[in-house]
């Protein structure tokens, strides 16, 4: 069973910064890019999954949203992390660990996990 756990999240004053982890299993994690993407409160699913970042299988790979976005992986622990930094309220929202398995670097598709809540809020 493909499983994506979330955890890291919480509540950041704006200017803060938080690390975001995705625990894996049940898959072969080394051979798979990976995603970070949001869902802003108030938006569908179908409407508001916003990507913010990439990695290739190798790690060798990355893109993000912002530059204060940066994503990680360790393949040995089957994990994958997103550091944020420079937190803005426009933020705020429930962030995904997606398994690619469809789409494009900045536009994919795949199992997510239960996400984690971010807010950013003085």
């Amino acid at each position: 069973e493909v499983q994506l756990v979330e955890s890291g999240g919480g509540l950041v004053q704006p200017g803060g910064s938080l690390t975001l982890t995705c625990a894996t299993s049940g898959f072969r994690f080394s051979t798979y890019s990976m995603a970070w993407v949001r869902q802003a409160p108030g938006k569908g699913l179908e409407k508001g999954l916003e990507w913010v970042s990439f990695i290739s299988s190798d790690g060798g790979l990355t893109y993000s949203l912002e530059d204060r976005f940066a994503i990680s992986r360790d393949n040995a622990k089957n994990t994958v992390y997103l550091q944020m930094s420079d937190l803005k309220p426009d933020d705020t929202a429930v962030y995904y660990c997606m398994r690619i398995t469809g789409g494009t670097a900045r536009d994919p598709s795949g199992p997510r996990g239960q996400g984690t809540q971010v807010t950013v809020s003085s």
